[in-house]
C-alpha cells in the first residue's frame, strides 16, 4: 500500500497543504512545532480516523475556524481508494463526518480502509503505564484488520457498561438482567480473548526477532499475553468455560466492591528483558528500543496477515537512541514499501534512497 497524496485544510497549524509522498521511506525534518506532529496525526486519521493525540476533537481544528478536512488518496492492493474526514466544531459540539470514494460512510466502514501503525514519544509509557495503554495497542492493530473484532470489542464494553452501572447502584439490581449481561460478555469476550491471544502470539515473535537482530543478541526481549482470565487451551469452549467459572467465582466480591472484576478488559501484555520486568529494570534507551520493536512488529503481523503493508508512521522516533541503534533501525525501516519519520535534524545513517521534506511553520519543501 501506498499514500499517493495528502490534503490538508485548516487542520491544527497547516491553513492548506497538498503533498504527494514517495514510496520507501519519507522523513521530514524541522523545529519543534513547525507541523511535523500534525501532519503525522492527518495521515494517521486517513487509517483510523480519530487522532492519536487527542480526544479533543475540536483541537484539531485551527484556531478561529469551524471547520478542517483531511483526505487522501492510497494504492491498495484492490485499486486507488480515496478517502476524508472533515471536523466541524460548533459552540457546542464537535462533529467528524468520513468519506470512502466520495460517498458518505460511518466509522466502522471508515476504519481500516487503509491500515497505519504509528510510534509516539507518548508511546514510551507502554512499558511503564498502565495496562490500558497496551490494550489500546492491541484494539488499534486489531480493530483495523477485523470488523468482527471491533463489533465484538463494542458488543463487550456495551454489556460491561451496563453491568457496571448496575454494580455501582445507577440501577436497581436484578439477578435476571445480571445473568444476561454476564453471557453477553462471555460470549463477545470469548472472541475478544481468542483473537488477542492469536495476535499476540504472532507479535511476540516478531518483536523478539526483531528485538535480537538491533541489540546481536546481548538482550533477550519476551512479550506474551496476560489475559484476567487465564484458560488451558485457545479454544472457544475452554475460554468461555473459564470466564463462566471466573465470574461466578468473584460475584460476591464484585457485588461489594461494585465494580465488574474479571474479563479482557483488565487484560494486559506482558513485557520482559532478559526474564526480567521491562518496566522495573529496563533502562530508558532499552525500554525505547522494546517499544520500538514491537511497533515494527505490529506492521509486520498487519502485512502479513492482510497480505498488504500498512503504513509506518514513526514521529521522533531517533531521539535518545545511540547512533548505532539509530543506524538499524533506519536500515531496516528503509526497506518497507512507505514509512514517514520526523526528526528534528537530518538523521546520520540515512538510506540514500530516502527523500527528505523540511518543515517550517506548516511549509513543507523537498530537500
Amino acid at each position: 500500500m501506498q499514500l499517493t497524496s495528502v490534503r490538508l485544510s485548516s487542520f491544527r497549524n497547516y491553513a492548506e497543504l497538498n503533498l504527494e509522498p514517495a514510496a520507501g521511506l519519507n522523513v521530514f525534518v524541522g523545529a519543534n512545532a513547525q507541523g511535523k506532529s500534525n501532519l503525522l496525526e492527518a495521515i494517521a486519521m486517513l487509517g483510523t480516523g480519530k487522532s492519536f493525540r487527542t480526544s479533543r476533537d475540536s483541537d484539531l481544528v485551527s484556531d478561529g475556524l469551524e471547520l478542517a478536512v483531511v483526505s487522501g488518496d492510497a494504492q491498495i492492493r484492490a485499486g486507488i481508494i480515496h478517502l476524508g474526514c472533515s471536523i466541524a466544531k460548533t459552540v457546542r459540539s464537535t462533529r467528524k463526518q468520513y468519506t470512502v470514494n466520495g460517498q458518505g460512510v460511518r466509522y466502522a466502514r471508515f476504519l481500516g480502509s487503509i491500515r497505519v501503525v504509528t510510534f509516539v514519544p507518548a508511546d514510551l509509557q507502554l512499558v511503564g503505564g498502565p495496562p490500558s495503554l497496551r490494550r489500546a495497542l492491541i484494539n488499534i492493530a486489531l480493530a483495523q484488520e477485523d470488523r468482527q473484532y471491533y463489533h465484538e470489542l463494542a458488543r463487550y464494553q456495551k454489556a460491561l457498561q451496563q453491568k457496571s452501572a448496575m454494580l455501582r447502584g445507577n440501577v436497581s439490581f436484578d439477578p435476571e438482567l445480571l445473568a444476561i449481561y454476564d453471557n453477553a460478555l462471555v460470549d463477545a469476550g470469548t472472541y475478544v480473548m481468542l483473537t488477542r491471544n492469536h495476535f499476540i502470539s504472532e507479535l511476540a515473535r516478531e518483536a523478539e526477532r526483531t528485538h535480537g537482530e538491533w541489540t546481536h543478541g546481548a538482550e533477550t526481549l519476551r512479550v506474551s499475553y496476560a489475559p484476567n482470565v487465564p484458560f488451558e487451551a485457545p479454544t472457544g469452549d475452554a475460554v468461555s468455560g473459564a470466564f463462566e467459572r471466573r465470574l461466578k467465582a468473584v460475584a460476591e466480591q464484585e457485588r461489594a466492591r461494585k465494580m465488574a472484576l474479571a474479563g479482557p478488559h483488565r487484560d494486559d501484555l506482558a513485557l520482559e528483558l532478559d526474564g526480567h520486568s521491562l518496566a522495573a529494570y529496563g533502562s530508558q534507551g532499552q525500554q525505547r528500543t522494546a517499544v520500538l520493536a514491537l511497533k515494527v512488529a505490529e506492521y509486520s503481523v498487519m502485512r502479513d496477515r492482510a497480505n498488504e503493508a500498512p503504513l509506518l508512521l514513526l514521529d521522533d522516533v531517533l531521539s535518545e537512541l545511540d547512533q548505532e541503534r539509530a543506524a538499524a533501525f533506519l536500515a531496516g525501516v528503509g526497506g518497507y514499501e512507505q514509512a514517514f519519520v520526523t526528526a528534528t535534524h537530518l538523521p546520520p545513517g540515512l538510506p540514500a534512497s530516502a527523500r527528505v521534506y523540511g518543515i517550517e511553520r506548516a511549509t513543507v519543501s523537498l530537500c
